[in-house]
């Protein structure tokens, strides 16, 4: 099957075209953070002559905890998107979470993204294709890779065939999540690009009691592993100081990383395409 591209402002994501990065602090904590972490990364890819969407969320919706720090809240959440677009001329996404915010937050951002917990609700899958923006849709830790096909034709059901696949691993036991990367090429074969996202993919939900653990040490070789399979685009999430992030610290990539990593990635995208 011949795999659709997907226009994101400029970018085109899918079949030939290099790899997409999708970078960016899990939560938005504050104007100013998001604003440095969106420069750093702008910097980043310029020198690394590599294209990204910056990505953060302003409502973490699916903590661990009552007492753990949600965000900022959608309303200032989005103006500070907005600002980051604006700015650094790069495309932006987040996390939608009730059919209601659909609508809303698709005037802001370029691209929708669903969580995992969420990909099989209905009413959700349809507002954020009604939006008429781009969506990401995170593959569930209980959905099998082919499997993923339904949920993607609950979002073109609105005719809206701008859609992303983005595999975060499954669930292997209690508290921990494994890669098949079998599951790329599966979910490849729905003729969607696929996103591999190599940061929720160490993660180990709930593992501390009331937050999730990861293992950050593994986030490299599992994108460059992806990017050797075929993938679309990569997904990492990046904090200056992630031992003290106030979400997701565990299995974010420090910043001062990220450079040599994307350069590996499109290395190993480039060889690949090069067969």
């Amino acid at each position: 099957m011949r795999q659709k591209i997907v226009k994101v402002g400029k970018l085109e994501i899918g079949a030939d075209n290099p790899i997409v990065f999708i970078i960016g602090p899990c939560q938005l904590e504050s104007r100013d953070h998001a604003m440095i972490m969106a420069e750093h990364i702008a910097q980043i890819c310029c020198r690394t002559g590599s294209k990204f969407i910056f990505k953060s969320s302003y409502d973490k919706a699916n903590r661990s905890s009552i007492a753990s720090n949600r965000g900022i809240g959608m309303q200032e959440g989005l103006r500070i998107l907005k600002e980051i677009s604006q700015t650094f001329e790069c495309p932006v996404i987040t996390d939608v979470h009730e059919a209601s915010q659909c609508a809303t937050v698709a005037e802001f951002v370029d691209v929708v993204q669903i969580p995992a917990f969420l990909c099989r609700q209905t009413d959700l899958l349809i507002a954020a294709g009604q939006a008429g923006k781009p969506v990401n849709v995170k593959k569930g830790q209980f959905l099998a890779p082919w499997d993923i096909c339904n949920v993607a034709e609950k979002i073109a059901s609105t005719g809206n065939t701008n859609i992303m696949l983005c595999e975060r691993g499954t669930s292997f036991g209690y508290n921990t999540l494994i890669n098949d990367f079998r599951a790329l090429q599966t979910m490849a074969e729905t003729g969607y690009p696929v996103i591999f996202d190599a940061t929720h993919s160490v993660q180990q939900p709930s593992r501390l009691g009331n937050s999730s653990g990861g293992e950050r040490k593994f986030i490299a070789g599992l994108a460059r592993a992806a990017c050797a399979m075929g993938v679309n685009g990569v997904f990492i999430e990046t904090h200056q100081d992630p031992d003290n992030a106030p979400c997701d610290g565990p299995n974010m990539m420090p910043i001062n990383q990220m450079e040599v990593l994307i350069q590996e990635l499109q290395a190993f995208d480039e060889l690949r395409k090069s067969f």
